[in-house]
Order: structure tokens, then sequence, then C-alpha cells
């Protein structure tokens, strides 16, 4: 018998739960920018900032943007390294990693993109000075083996970031919850005419694991120094390790 994940609230067959996500990020990708605005009133912004100045890109060093969707971080990073790095842009998804791309090049940037699973990189071992991915663990089938191939492409003294919802405080947590499952898919159906896919994100967030459990997937991973940084009272968090 199969093994069952979870996709959103609901239990699925291992197997289908990749097809179900690429289903709800093809639907949600022509939509996402103005989307990833109304949802955090664009707190996003600050959050991937943060995320940004915390990594003190150097020029020259090699990124890895992973499922890096509409390619914010990967522009960024870009400007940061300059010509003598390497931002590579990636994501399972090809509707989202058109519009990063498109992004990119409307923006002047020229950087290479893949489309590839997280847990399945096709890079090589002690490649990359830094690795991201924001927003995107969560709806990894195998949080585990995506974290252990993003450490495997890191090089010695690389790091990885994860930016990701996470559990909010407690005594926020009754006004989150009616804003995750009223006002989101409500918005989802009024702009992107596809509440469904927001009602799965809002759930994708409970399902994801808690700040202090991805901080030790990520020790499990290999990775060492792991730290995390709340944001917006714990509605997200950003987790730093290295490979030492």
């Amino acid at each position: 018998m199969e093994n069952k994940t979870h996709f959103g609230f609901e239990q699925v067959d291992e197997s289908q739960k990749a097809k179900r996500v690429a289903g709800v990020f093809t639907s949600v990708a022509s939509n996402y920018d103005i989307m990833n605005d109304l949802m955090s009133m664009g707190l996003h912004r600050l959050w991937k900032a943060f995320t940004i100045e915390l990594a003190q890109v150097r020029p020259g060093e090699r990124i890895l943007d992973v499922a890096g969707g509409t390619a914010d971080l990967s522009m960024a990073f870009a400007k940061r390294v300059g010509p003598t790095g390497q931002v590579w842009l990636t994501d399972i998804n090809h509707a989202m990693l058109a519009r990063g791309r498109d992004r990119m090049l409307d923006h002047g940037f020229f950087g290479p993109v893949a489309q590839c699973d997280a847990e399945k990189l096709p890079f090589p071992d002690n490649h990359f000075d830094l690795v991201t991915v924001a927003f995107g663990l969560r709806n990894m089938t195998h949080k585990d083996l995506a974290l252990k191939e993003m450490r495997r492409v890191l090089r010695p003294g690389g790091r990885l970031m994860v930016l990701e919802f996470s559990k909010v405080w407690q005594p926020l947590a009754p006004a989150y919850d009616f804003y995750s499952f009223k006002i989101l898919p409500w918005l989802g159906q009024k702009v992107a005419r596809d509440a469904d896919s927001y009602r799965y994100l809002a759930e994708s967030i409970r399902m994801h694991p808690d700040q202090e459990t991805l901080r030790n997937l990520m020790q499990d991973a290999g990775l060492e120094r792991v730290q995390y940084f709340n944001m917006a009272a714990g509605v997200v968090a950003l987790h730093r390790g290295y490979k030492l």
C-alpha cells in the first residue's frame, strides 16, 4: 500500500501530492504577486528584505534559490553577487518558473533557471555558498530529503536559509485562524477566482512544522548552528543553518 501524506488537511497518496500541489500553483501563478501583497498586506516584502539582509551575500558567490517562484529573492541576490557571481532560479512548477524567469528578464537579469524537484537537485556536491527556500518547503512531500539535498549542494561553510510560515503566538491564534480560513479563501475567489487553492495554502501552513520542529529537522539533515528568527509574532519564521 502506498504511503500517505497530507495535502492541506486531506490525507492523500504520496504520488498524488506533487500533482495536487502543481495544480494549485499553476492556478495561482498569474495572480501570485498581487495575492501575496493582499494576503500579507505587503509584509511579505519586509520578510524577504530581512532574509536578504541576513544572508549577507557577497560579490562572486554562487546561490541557489529553491522553489524560487516569481524570483523576488533571485533578483535581489543577483544585484549583490554581481557579474562574477551566479544565482540559479529553480522551481518544480513550470508556470511559476516561467513567471519568475520573465520577471528577471524584464528587470535586466539573465541568470540560469531550472525546473527541478528539491528532493532531487541536479547540482553537484559542495557547489553553492547559499541556498534559500522561501514559502516553498511546506509544499514538499519529504521535507527531510529536501533539506538533506540542500545541505548536499552547499559548500563547507555555506548556509541554508528557510523562510516559511510558522506557529503564531498563541493569543493571536483565533484571529489568525479566522483570517486564514475565512478571509483568504474569499480574497482568492474575488481576485483569482480560486478559493480552493487559497484554502489549501491556509491548511498547508497549519500542517507545517513549528519553529522548534523545523530547527530539529534541519539539524537532523546535518546542518549546524541552526537558529530561527520570528517575524509578525511567529506568523513567519526565518531559519538559518550552516554546513560546517
